[in-house]
This record gives structure tokens, sequence and C-alpha cells, in this order.
């Protein structure tokens, strides 16, 4: 019969435990394997990894393979671990003999709760999901009866707005189906995976897309986006591609936050992009805002203010919420809260959906939408009687008589009175 020649052992604690594993209670050492002197001070097993054992008895566990004369390879039988008390588990392989060093393990563990085979801090996600699809698919009614009551009245921004919310549905629906068959059967198929991730990445890039160009006055200001199309266009293709990556990189094929090097190289772009995002949305809202000002569409006016209060609202919660998740990492290096960490990622979702919700609020689909829309005749009007308003008797006068003369021909007399003349030159050259 061979001999054992080399051991590693399997060590399976919760992580409270940790404290267990390793150092003497005799002696001050934080050594992790049981030497000749600690042999004989703690009482514990020379060459093997220390484990204080109080209390529970049987935990942490601990399961032995051994090495079998000059064989290198060596197979583990399987084993049943029961757990009974919920927590943060770890499984460690560990050695003690320097020959080992190198050694690579392969193989597969298997975890499964009386719930299901999700891992703990993915559990509530299942829940989330679920009741998230119910959610966009509520709004997605709603909205959908109010564009086909009104649908001679329907805008060009409604349109978009209902592609956004069909996306959410899609993707909520993915991720809860997703969750759902990995609970069941314990894998996670890469193809499925795949699918969740990319219908995630393309909504957050429509959404912000949609946010932008609703801040920029499409349709409302502006007929179109003009030169200003292409810029929009390159912009949401780079940040597609770089959160499609992250995406991936965190998700296909871990069941765990640990992705390495990768996911910090990964995530700088997206928070450069998103970043950019809300100077152009704020920048834009600003010049958006300061002509309905100067043309006094009052309306068209009290609909975009409500929007800048809410979208500003919303980027002071994200700043709070950053800070509050640095302060909760750097708070619980061991993942001792787990089985709160969900509500750090499912707060992002939530908010996208009430910015979207807002958005419908004051874009519904209704009789009177489309005193929101861009027309050329009203904002002649609100030119005019500007002028009117401005001018002095003789400069009436004159405009009564050219009151049917080409805009373009008129502007430069009024561009000294105030500079709507500028504003449509620029959106002219976009």
């Amino acid at each position: 019969m061979e001999h054992n020649t080399g051991l590693i052992e399997a060590i399976v604690f919760e992580i409270k435990d940790r404290d267990k594993i390793g150092g003497s209670t005799s002696v001050s050492s934080t050594a992790l394997c049981c030497t000749h002197d600690l042999a004989e001070a703690d009482g514990c097993k020379q060459g093997q990894i220390i484990i204080h054992h109080s209390g529970d008895q049987d935990w942490p566990k601990r399961v032995q393979i051994f090495f079998q004369g000059n064989n290198d390879v060596t197979r583990m039988t399987p084993e049943i671990i029961p757990i009974t008390k919920t927590g943060m588990y770890n499984l460690y392989f560990m050695f003690c003999d320097p020959q080992l060093k190198g050694t690579l393990i392969n193989g597969e563990t298997i975890w499964k709760s009386p719930m299901g085979y999700l891992p703990g801090r993915m559990g509530p996600f299942l829940k989330f999901y679920g009741f998230m699809s119910l959610a966009y698919l509520m709004l997605g009614l709603v909205w959908f009866f109010q564009y086909v009551r009104f649908w001679k009245d329907i805008l060009q921004l409604q349109n978009c707005i209902t592609i956004v919310i069909a996306l959410g549905m899609c993707e909520m629906a993915m991720l809860y189906f997703e969750y759902s068959n990995f609970n069941a059967t314990g894998h996670r198929p890469v193809d499925i995976t795949i699918w969740a991730v990319t219908f995630g990445a393309v909504k957050k890039t429509v959404s912000r897309l949609l946010l932008l160009v609703v801040s920029m006055g499409y349709g409302v200001v502006r007929p179109t986006l003009g030169g200003l199309t292409s810029k929009v266009i390159l912009l949401g293709a780079t940040y597609f591609f770089a959160s499609e990556a992250l995406e991936l990189v965190e998700n296909v094929g871990n069941v765990n936050d640990l992705s390495g090097k990768a996911r910090l190289f990964l995530v700088l772009p997206v928070a450069f992009l998103d970043s950019f995002f809300i100077l152009w949305i704020f920048t834009s809202l600003s010049k958006t805002l300061e002509k309905l000002q100067v043309r006094r569409s009052f309306a068209k006016l009290e609909l975009y203010r409500k929007f800048t209060n809410s979208l500003a609202l919303a980027v002071v919660l994200s700043v709070a919420w950053i800070g509050f998740e640095l302060y909760f990492q750097a708070s619980d290096p061991f993942s001792e809260r787990w089985q709160n960490a969900w509500i750090i990622t499912a707060f992002w979702t939530l908010l996208a959906f009430v910015l979207l919700c807002v958005i419908c609020v004051l874009w519904t689909p209704s009789h009177n939408a489309t005193r929101y829309a861009y027309t050329e005749e009203s904002g002649e009007d609100f030119d005019e009687d500007e002028a009117i308003a401005l001018t002095s008797g003789s400069v009436k006068s004159t405009l009564d008589v050219a009151g049917k003369v080409d805009r373009k021909e008129r502007m430069p007399v009024n561009s000294d009175v105030f500079s709507l003349g500028v504003d449509l030159e620029e959106d002219k050259r976009e």
C-alpha cells in the first residue's frame, strides 16, 4: 500500500468564523499551518491547517485529500456537507507542504439552498426582477392604451418613449427568466445571459439618448437634431459597446462579484461616458429653457421646468447613493451584510424606472399633446408678438406692411431687439 506524500485540505467555513482558522491560542502567532512548536503549544497536528473549534465543534469543516506515493495527480471523493445555518460560506483549498506550490485544482462545487441554486446574495433579485417585470408591464399597458386612443396626435418623441418601455419590458423579462432558470437548474447558460445582458445594454443606451434628445428640445423647439445627429449616434454607440463589455465581464459565466482587474478597466469608460451624458444633458436643458423663455412658450417652458427639476433630483439621489455605496463596500470588506447587498444594484434599476415614469407623465399621449410639438408657425407668432411689444409705433407699422415677408428676410431687423435670430441660425447649422 502506497503511503501518503502530500496533503491538500478543503476548508468550508462561515465568514464570521474566519478568525477560527490559523493563529495560536497560547503564543503570539498568525500562522495558518501547524509547526512543531505550535503542535507542542496548542496540540494541533503538524503539517495541517490550524482550526480552532469552540462552541460548534463541527465548524469550520475540514476535508483532507492526500497524494499517494509518487503520483502527481489525486482525486477528491465527492462530499456532501449539510449547512443548517444561514450565512456567507467560503470554500478554500489550502496546503502546508511547500513542495505542493503550483498545484492546479480542477473541478466544480454545487451549492443549493432550500429556495434553489441561486447564491444567497443573488436570491432577492429573482423576486425583484419579477416585480419590475410586472411594473414595466403595467406601465406599458397604460401607455399603449393612451397611445392607441390618441394615435392621430402622436409625436415622434412619444414613439421613442414607446421603444424605451418595450426594451425595459424585454430586459426585465429576460433577467427574470435567466435567474429563474439558474435557480431551478444550477446552471447559467451563456446564450441566455448574453441575451439578457444585451437587452440591458441597449435599454441603458436608448434611455440615455432619450434623456439627451428631450433635453435638446427635439420635437419641441427644433424639428430635428440637425448636425448633432451624428454626434449623438456616435456617443450612443460608444456607450453601448462599453456597457456591453462591462456587463459581459460581470455576468457571463460568473455567479459572484469577483471579476478581477478587467472589471475596473471596463468600469472607468462607462463612468466617464455617464458623466459626459449628464454634462451634455444639463447644458442642453439650459439652452432649451432659455429659448422657450425668450419665445414666451409658457406651456412648453413649464413642462421643461418640471422635467429639469425631476432630472436634478435624480442626479442628487444618484450622487448620494454612490456615496452610500462606497461606504457600504468599505465598511463590509468580508461581505457580512450580504443579505442587503442586492439593494445597491436594485436602486439604479428602480431609479431608471421612476425617471421613465416621469417622462411618460409629462409627455403622455393626449389631445393637447400637439401643443408641445415644434411648429414653425407658432414660433413666428411668438417672435412677432415679442417684436410688437418691444418696438415703437413706427417699427410696428413697418412690421404690419412686411407681414408677409419671408422669415429669413425680416429676422435681421429684429435681431437687435432680441436674440432669436442667433438661435435660429444655430438650429440651421445644426
